[in-house]
């Protein structure tokens, strides 16, 4: 084609195609890596229901991975990112910043939990959080060494995959990937890991693998995500806050699917009291928008010289406005109760079905507000996942109008992240599929 030469793009309102059609052509045109759990291609979407180009609707239990925790396109989001738009898209916070970042920031400087002063960085996506988290860490100790833990997922770049402790799919081939990063095991009661087990383990890697004295900064989620949405015990965060500050190494606390409400607290850090010194958090702080941050102790985000930190996208102010918005709604709305009684209702419900079938559903964790979730096993033995049940189930799930993520190391686990302005009666119905699904392939996988 020449230079001159010109694509008639048609608008998207325009097109008519249903949703193999668009499956189709999507794995044309798009890399197969990024692959998608069903064929349901997106029209429209309100608060906590999806319409796909076919016209069918769906209640959703997923909203973008704890992305659109307040709701898709929250009328206030909306009208905030519409006033930006006219105001200017981009001009980049490194050249010439504007309000609404520095608005933000203070914003997330009085929010993530302690009592030290803070500071703020921007960025566009949570694996840049945590990258520059670790950037942050290395600058202020002088140390290079890295500590995770099994289960952790802290994103998809090269370093973030080194921290993550999932290997299928995300690590896969993808290696090698930097030195310096250990790992010690995540305490989790249900599969027999108790927080003097973690504590000891870690405590071998310290003598065994690294020297304290080498080790940059220890980075944990509050809760689990992509592992399975267990919660660190609080003990075992008070521990890590403990070493930390014997050793001189930053806790990171990473936050970005536990934030922003999602929990019932602003930060799933609240529940153990501990302060970590620095916070990464993304997915629901800009409602849709890609925006991500770490936040933490002032002296420590100091550490960088000018232009060490920042991006293109950095801080977009789109993006701030869309998170003003955000904060605005969890405040004005009451959502860290709704997520409270989010929770509620999954524990009562799932509590029920487990009593239904105890061999089938092992553990059902839903004691931080709207982050719920149940392990599904075989024989009633926490070592013998079904993963094979839980793919069924999501897939049954999005046939009958359920929008269903699953995760877990095993991949056995069915995790719950809906909006949190989602109402009761939609949330029940959604669970009332849930639970039909559930008992349909198991009647399947029984031979009934």
């Amino acid at each position: 084609m020449s230079s001159t030469e010109q694509v008639a793009v048609k608008p998207i309102a325009e097109i008519t195609m249903n949703n193999q059609a668009w499956q189709a052509r999507k794995s044309a045109a798009i890399a197969r890596g990024e692959g998608n759990i069903a064929p349901v291609y997106v029209s429209h979407a309100s608060n906590a229901e999806v319409w796909d180009v076919e016209g069918k609707r769906y209640i959703d239990f997923g909203t973008g991975i704890a992305v659109c925790n307040t709701g898709h396109s929250h009328p206030k989001v909306v009208a905030a990112v519409k006033q930006q738009i006219e105001r200017f898209s981009h001009t980049c916070i490194m050249v010439t910043p504007y309000d609404g970042a520095v608005l933000l920031a203070e914003a997330l400087n009085e929010l993530v939990p302690g009592d030290s002063d803070k500071k703020t960085m921007f960025v566009t996506t949570g694996a840049e959080a945590v990258e520059n988290a670790i950037k942050i860490a290395r600058s202020h100790t002088g140390r290079r060494a890295v500590i995770s833990f099994n289960g952790g997922y802290h994103g998809r770049t090269n370093l973030t995959l080194g921290l993550t402790g999932k290997n299928a799919p995300y690590k896969t081939r993808f290696g090698p990937f930097p030195a310096d990063i250990y790992r010690a095991p995540f305490p989790v009661e249900f599969h027999g890991v108790t927080v003097a087990d973690s504590l000891k383990a870690l405590d071998m890697v310290l003598k065994c693998d690294v020297a304290a004295e080498d080790v940059a900064a220890i980075i944990i989620e509050p809760v689990q995500g992509e592992g399975g949405f267990y919660p660190a015990p609080k003990p075992f965060l008070e521990a890590l806050r403990k070493i930390c500050d014997q050793y001189g190494i930053v806790l990171i606390a990473d936050e970005i699917q536990s934030g922003f409400a999602r929990t019932g607290k602003f930060f799933a850090m609240e529940y153990s009291g501990v302060e970590a010194d620095l916070t990464t958090v993304a997915k629901g702080m800009a409602g849709g928008y890609p925006l991500a941050a770490v936040v933490g102790k002032a002296d420590i985000m100091n550490a960088p010289d000018p232009g060490g930190l920042g991006g293109t996208y950095a801080g977009s102010p789109v993006g701030c406005a869309a998170a003003l918005a955000v904060i605005d709604i969890i405040q004005e709305e009451g959502l860290l109760d709704a997520a409270i009684n989010i929770g509620r209702i999954f524990k009562d419900r799932l509590t029920e079905l487990k009593k239904q079938f105890p061999d089938t559903i092992g553990h059902v964790r839903a004691d931080r507000g709207a982050m719920a979730a149940v392990e599904i096993i075989r024989n009633g033995d926490p070592e013998q996942p079904s993963p094979q049940l839980v793919s069924r189930v999501v897939e049954l799930a999005y046939q009958r109008g359920l929008i269903l993520l699953s995760c877990g190391i095993r991949g056995n686990v069915f995790r719950f992240l809906p909006a949190l302005t989602m109402s009761e009666s939609l949330l029940r119905e959604g669970l009332d599929i849930f639970a039909g699904c559930l008992k349909t392939a198991l009647s399947e996988s029984s031979g009934e």
